[in-house]
């Protein structure tokens, strides 16, 4: 059931960015933090854990997108540039939709975030402890960056 509303809603947004943008652009961010620990949230309408955020919006840069989300979805502040890690295509989200993704290495957080009506919970996380229901594409980017894996063009 969960899953059906997951879709419908995601079919919705897309339908609105649609004719809204010709494309959509999203960022997604791998905060490490000295401990080497992932930053990971779970969203209250999708299932799974992932990286924090979400989609760039008009007038924004990527790098804009990137320090909003992180500040909104984890009261992360970015202290120094994140690193570019690539831009993917994003088949399941739609055909026009593509992910630039970033490493942050150096940044604040002010307290822990607490549970709101976007984000039901995060948290850092050991790469042997992630939570079962880490999404696949979450791990395959930490795969990618963590390990040395190809790095593949979809998200």
């Amino acid at each position: 059931m969960r899953w059906r509303a997951e879709r419908w809603l995601r079919s919705v947004l897309h339908v609105y960015f649609r004719f809204a943008r010709a494309m959509t652009l999203g960022v997604r961010g791998l905060v490490i933090d000295p401990e080497g620990r992932i930053f990971l949230v779970r969203h209250t309408y999708v299932s799974g854990w992932q990286f924090p955020g979400g989609g760039v919006e008009l007038g924004e840069t990527i790098g804009e997108a990137l320090a909003r989300e992180l500040a909104e979805e984890g009261n992360i502040e970015i202290v120094d540039p994140p690193i570019l890690h690539g831009v993917y295509f994003n088949a399941r989200a739609s055909r026009r939709d593509h992910v630039a993704f970033f490493v942050v290495r150096s940044f604040r957080q002010s307290r822990a975030p607490e549970p709101n009506r976007e984000i039901a919970a995060s948290g850092f996380f050991a790469l042997d402890a992630l939570p079962p229901d880490t999404t696949p594409a979450t791990r395959a980017r930490l795969a990618e960056v963590m390990s040395g894996a190809p790095r593949s063009e979809r998200w």
